[in-house]
């Protein structure tokens, strides 16, 4: 990968592109993109999440975007079901893998899709942060596969701490998530 400025740097004009927004140039393909980047810029990369969101705030503008961080989303879930004050006494009492179990019971797909469902609204554009931190109880690749039910008009941007290839996703560039071959990278 090059350098990550540089990279970071062609976000927001790929963003103001009229066949962004509109999808056109996919072969009739949904508008997912994946921004993968080396682990180690993934403090950068959430700054410059923030001056994305903020270089698209002014009033007028036709790029409406919301960002959707799946670990606090994670995090919100475990609260509205009332477990997430028990979430470290039961890894204490039981260990990892019975959480692991617990958690994976509630934090499907469908939850995350009625969530983003629910808070959409007039965006039309979506950004997918916090992938590498909910993991391994949340798989992008399964947000990616079910959102498209949810958002098959509306661009969706993920940003994956890892390498996607255009056909398979590796977290940590270590950790083969799973084939996905539906997104574009947004940027080379």
């Amino acid at each position: 990968m090059t350098n990550i400025n540089a990279r970071l740097d062609k976000i927001i004009p790929k963003i103001r592109e009229d066949k962004f927004i509109e999808g056109r140039g996919l072969g009739n393909e949904i508008s997912f993109y994946v921004f993968d980047y080396e682990p180690e810029y993934e403090l950068k990369v959430r700054d410059y999440v923030k001056h994305i969101k903020k270089e698209f705030s002014y009033e007028g503008t036709n790029r409406r975007i919301i960002e959707f961080d799946l670990y606090k989303m994670l995090i919100e879930i475990t609260k509205e079901k009332r477990i997430f004050d028990r979430i470290f006494e039961m890894e204490k009492r039981q260990g990892k893998d019975s959480l692991f179990k617990a958690m994976t019971t509630f934090a499907k797909p469908d939850v995350f899709l009625q969530k983003i469902k629910e808070q959409i609204e007039d965006h039309n554009v979506v950004l997918l942060t916090g992938v590498g931190k909910v993991y391994p109880f949340v798989r992008s690749h399964n947000i990616l596969n079910n959102l498209q039910e949810v958002l098959d008009k509306t661009p969706v941007i993920m940003f994956f701490p890892g390498q996607y290839d255009g056909q398979s996703l590796q977290l940590f560039s270590k950790i083969k998530d799973d084939n996905y071959y539906r997104a574009f990278r947004l940027v080379d």
